[in-house]
């Protein structure tokens, strides 16, 4: 297999040597280039024999360069091939789940273990053979994000809806003792993969040894969308509690043998529980906060720090800030300490009940505009409506029903500011002041969308 050139760098070593876009990449050093994991792990060498085709003239170019210094090639798509889609049929999708006539992008179902390493994209590992498993032992890529669910073999057939399921729970030994890191995840169900079904899965784990870096659980969303699906059921506060006990048990056993908690369950689960959520030093160096791990305390902490540090000024000022019913209790009481900083700040803190959705989805980062729009109308909103960054599209200001915030703003006569989700980046906001840059990607970046 080879792969086409669309672009090259202007003054970087591809263009210096010759390479035009069009030009087909065959090998470097001799390794057949297949897709970005391949090209970006044969780049890093520091002597490189390229090999390419020209209008199907085979030419070479050698070279001699830093290592881990690019080329400059540019392709068609990142991966240079086909992103892998899920060849799965989970009883939990929340894909599955969702209502007709949304964007074509958000139907699509990813399943690509190049993206669990360059992205954190989590994977079944039902969409890879043996050839693949040795070329990730081959090239170090680690750590990789698992999609388990469950470590029981008939189960996670059951589960995932492929009957490949759950022989392919060998790939995770595999990857496990060629030392490759593993962080876990795990959709609870009730009825499904809980009690004595997640007891099973943990002790398997623990089998896996340090490759296992850690294991996130959390509860199942339904949306009202299910009508033909699988009959699931939504935790309540009985099955919280002893969901949450089952896995700060295991955590502990972890922590006592292995040093380390790797066992946590998600913000959503202690919220359901009624549960207040850990102290800081509970979530270590917080493995899987982009799963919704320790976000909460995260924030919460930082906001303290960010009063603490940074200079506000004394101004009257109100805002209005929509959340999720699901964080409610939570962010009020962790915005009292902005009222208290300041009495001249009034927050109003206004929980969404998500219409759209429905069912028990009840988190920030899953609010459309409409819904916002609904209970906002009507209201005094003070000077700016405070829109977590979480309930928009990535780089654009669209929500998932494709309201913009442009046109929500026009619609409640209110600015509406997308605010991100770290605590300095809040204080920024309730008082006003511009929102601080950020030198790159935010771990954070999805804390409320837990909430």
């Amino acid at each position: 297999m080879a792969v086409t050139i669309t672009g090259v760098e202007p003054g970087s070593r591809a263009q210096r040597l010759g390479i035009q876009p069009g030009d087909v990449l065959v090998s470097l050093n001799g390794h057949e280039i297949v897709d970005v994991l391949d090209y970006r792990f044969f780049e890093t060498e520091k002597e490189l024999r390229v090999r390419l085709t020209r209008a199907g003239e085979p030419f070479t170019v050698d070279l001699a360069k830093p290592q881990y210094a690019s080329l400059g090639l540019e392709f068609e798509t990142y991966l240079m091939d086909r992103q892998r889609s899920c060849r799965n049929k989970c009883v939990f999708c929340f894909i599955d789940q969702l209502p007709k006539g949304m964007r074509e992008t958000l139907y699509f179902k990813d399943d690509d273990d190049r993206l669990s390493f360059l992205f954190g994209n989590y994977i079944t590992l039902t969409n890879i053979d043996d050839r693949e498993i040795d070329r990730i032992l081959q090239m170090r890529i680690s750590p990789i994000n698992v999609s388990v669910h469950t470590m029981d073999p008939g189960l996670r057939c059951k589960m995932m809806g492929n009957r490949f399921a759950g022989d392919s729970l060998r790939h995770l030994y595999r990857l496990a003792e060629g030392g490759i890191k593993l962080n876990c995840q795990i959709v609870l169900c009730p009825g499904l993969n809980d009690g004595a079904a997640l007891e099973l899965t943990l002790e398997k784990l623990f089998s896996l040894g340090e490759g296992l870096l850690s294991v996130a659980c959390v509860p199942v969303g339904l949306t009202r969308y299910r009508e033909g699906l699988y009959p699931l059921t939504p935790f309540d506060r009985a099955g919280a509690l002893q969901a949450v006990a089952q896995l700060e048990r295991w955590g502990e056993k972890f922590r006592r043998e292995r040093g380390s908690r790797t066992v946590y369950a998600s913000d959503e689960l202690y919220l359901l529980a009624g549960l207040p959520i850990p102290p800081l030093e509970f979530y270590e160096d917080f493995p899987q906060i982009e799963n919704g791990v320790g976000m909460l305390r995260n924030l919460e902490d930082e906001l303290a720090w960010a009063l603490q540090d940074l200079d506000l000024p004394d101004v009257t000022r109100k805002v209005t800030i929509p959340t999720g019913e699901g964080g409610y209790a939570f962010f009020q009481e962790m915005l009292d300490g902005c009222r208290r900083k300041c009495h001249n700040l009034s927050i109003d803190l206004v929980p969404v009940k998500n219409d759209f959705f429905g069912g028990t989805v009840n988190v920030t980062g899953l609010l459309t505009g409409q819904d916002i729009l609904k209970h906002l109308q009507g209201r005094d909103l003070g000077d700016e409506v405070l829109l977590s960054t979480n309930m928009l599209r990535a780089g654009e200001d669209v929500f998932l029903d494709d309201m913009t915030l442009t046109q929500l703003s026009a619609a409640l006569g209110v600015p509406c500011r997308r605010v991100g989700s770290t605590g300095e980046a809040l204080a920024c906001a309730l008082w006003g002041l511009p929102e601080p840059s950020s030198p790159g990607h935010n771990p954070y970046e999805a804390a409320w969308e837990h909430a």
